[in-house]
Formats: C-alpha cells, structure tokens, sequence
C-alpha cells in the first residue's frame, strides 16, 4: 500500500474527474496530495521520498486554478490524460537530473549501506524508467480515447489502473530478480 500511497490523489482526481465534474476532481486532488506531503513532511520524510506527492500538489493547484476560473476551458475533457501526462514529466525530469524518484521510496525499506551503491541507483533508474514509460503511454491512450470516445468513464478508470498496476507490480517485483541476477 505504501508504494500507491502517492498516487491516491491522482486516482481520487480520475474517479472524481469522470463520474462529478473536472472541477472538484482537481479540488480533491489538490487537498489529497497537500494532505499526504503535510503529513509526511511531519513525519520527517525528506524531500527525495516525496517527489510524487509535491508533483501532486503542483499540478493540482495549477489545475484547480485553470477549473474555477474557466470552468469550459478545453482541457476539461482532457484532465486523466494530462495528469498521466504530468507524472510522466515528473518521471522523465528527475531521470534526468540523475535523481530517480523512487529512490526516495526506495530509501524507506533499504538499509542505508546499499543506498549509495551503483545496483542500488539502477534498480532505482530502471524502475523510475519504466514508471516513466507507463505514464507516457496511458497518457497517450487517455487522450486518444478522450477525443474519440469522451463518454467512456469507465474505460478511463481501467486504462488508468492498468496504467499505475502494470508499473506497481513491476516494481514489485523486479528489484529481487536484479540483485538475484547481479549475484549470479
């Protein structure tokens, strides 16, 4: 549950989004993701494990205010695939500042003498990678079936879990089968 914990506001956003209006998706997005990095900044969780939650508060201020002041703005019908879309420059960015959002996360259950190895930086890029990937990729989809097929919630609800459960269980499982097959 940890491992999904950041991304509840962007899920809570999608349901809301798709099934109330565009508006209060982004109202509950915002007041989720501040909620989460309030808390875990009380908690004393660094920067680095909070990456996902701080994107979140960005992106859902930025689109709050875009929501309550043009409420027809033509993005409205775009907001699952945009937020997917902003995950995915969140991703990308910190692959290329060499800081890997999950190796915050990451840091939590590791001890701290693998934190600076080099295996311990790949596990972290490959799955930040793919992460990165997933995003992009529902994006696209979201916005293709937005235009095409704008009615389509329920499709955009399973797109969208596809697109955080194919990645979430990569992450699951992949650091095990790394350092099993940098042992061998």
């Amino acid at each position: 549950m940890s491992q999904i914990r950041g991304f509840i506001p962007w899920i809570a956003f999608v349901v809301v989004a798709t099934r109330v209006d565009w508006r209060y998706g982004a109202l509950a997005g915002f007041v989720l993701a501040a909620a989460l990095l309030t808390a875990d900044r009380r908690s004393g969780r660094a920067w680095d494990e909070v990456v996902i939650e701080a994107s979140g508060v960005v992106f859902f201020a930025i689109l709050g205010a875009v929501a309550f002041s043009v409420p027809d703005a033509p993005v409205k019908d775009y907001g699952p695939a945009m937020s997917l879309g902003w995950l995915a420059a969140t991703a990308w960015g910190s692959l290329a500042i060499r800081r890997p959002f999950t190796l915050g996360i990451a840091r939590r259950r590791a001890p701290r003498e693998v934190w600076e190895l080099p295996l311990f930086h790949r596990i972290n890029a490959v799955i930040t990678g793919v992460w990165a990937g997933a995003f992009t990729v529902t994006a696209a989809v979201l916005a293709v079936l937005l235009h095409e097929a704008p009615q389509a919630t329920a499709a955009v609800i399973a797109i969208k879990v596809v697109g955080f459960a194919a990645p979430g269980l990569f992450t699951a499982l992949y650091p095990d089968r790394a350092i099993a097959r940098h042992a061998a």
